[in-house]
């Protein structure tokens, strides 16, 4: 039964590494790593979530 709890709690933990890889995001590998290291801090987790949301523009290109 405790099994089962700590993987609905690590699930839920990890959503915005999820979201973020599910939506492709091009920053997904730092979403990971804020999310792994500062999510135990509800700020830390809202800020990876609101990240992973973002609405991403096309990297910029510069034409010579």
């Amino acid at each position: 039964m405790a099994l089962e709890y700590i993987a609905i709690l690590g699930t839920i933990y990890l959503v915005p590494t999820f979201v973020a890889f599910m939506r492709g995001h091009r920053n997904a590998m730092p979403i990971f790593v804020i999310n792994l290291l500062l999510g135990w801090t509800l700020l830390g987790w809202v800020a990876a979530l609101a990240w992973s949301v973002a609405a991403q523009t096309p990297a910029s290109t510069q034409s010579d």
